[in-house]
């Protein structure tokens, strides 16, 4: 005996559809209502927005340092700038400083004078080589608000040549101008024969009449 199905195929086909989607979306609901549950989905979005939180407040850290860095560099450029600076008015100031002590050297060996008048102070020499000397002095007028002296001066050398007395030749002779109220300084270079043992310096100063207002003769 042969049992037969009262329902045609097709609905039972449609039968069993309509049960499989209601048997998935019955388990959908099931796993989203376990999630909701087990609170998956809330600590999903808070972590997310955590991380947010945490990677713009990381970026404005690095903005800040960043900004830190730059204003440091700046600053260590302009320090630079500024060590530089000073160090080269130090160098200019030592090398004022050294002028001074010279001049004031020079001036410390000036004797002082008592008298009225026309005076020369000071008389240095140095050889650089054999022949040639230089030589510094100071031309000083004594007195209250003295007159200007205008005039001239000459340098002579005196010493020794083969063991026989040696002078300045008139070619060898240093000449020049002067004009002071109260004091002048005057250097300057000669020259004179390589063998000469040179004994004495003469200076020899004259006014504007050719009359010898000052002399001084200093041994070397």
């Amino acid at each position: 005996m042969t049992v037969r199905s009262h329902l045609p195929w097709p609905i039972r086909w449609a039968v069993a559809a309509l049960a499989l989607g209601f048997s998935a979306a019955l388990a959908l609901w099931a796993f989203e209502f376990g999630k909701g549950i087990a609170g998956l989905d809330r600590d999903d979005k808070v972590e997310l927005i955590e991380l947010r939180e945490e990677v713009a407040r990381l970026r404005g850290e690095n903005e800040r340092a960043a900004s830190v860095a730059n204003t440091a560099e700046s600053l260590l450029k302009a320090e630079r700038a500024a060590q530089e600076k000073l160090a080269q008015t130090v160098r200019q100031l030592e090398g004022e400083a050294q002028e001074l002590k010279a001049n004031l050297g020079f001036f410390e060996r000036l004797m002082p004078t008592t008298s009225e008048g026309l005076g020369v102070r000071g008389i240095k020499t140095d050889v650089d080589v054999p022949g040639r000397m230089r030589y510094q002095m100071l031309l000083m007028q004594s007195g209250k608000e003295p007159p200007e002296f205008t005039g001239k001066y000459e340098v002579t050398l005196s010493g020794t040549l083969a063991g026989k007395p040696w002078t300045s030749a008139a070619a060898e002779i240093v000449r020049g101008d002067v004009r002071l109220r109260q004091y002048a300084r005057i250097e300057g270079v000669m020259a004179y024969p390589a063998e000469v043992a040179v004994r004495s310096l003469q200076v020899r100063v004259t006014d504007a009449r050719g009359t010898v207002r000052a002399t001084q003769t200093t041994k070397l």
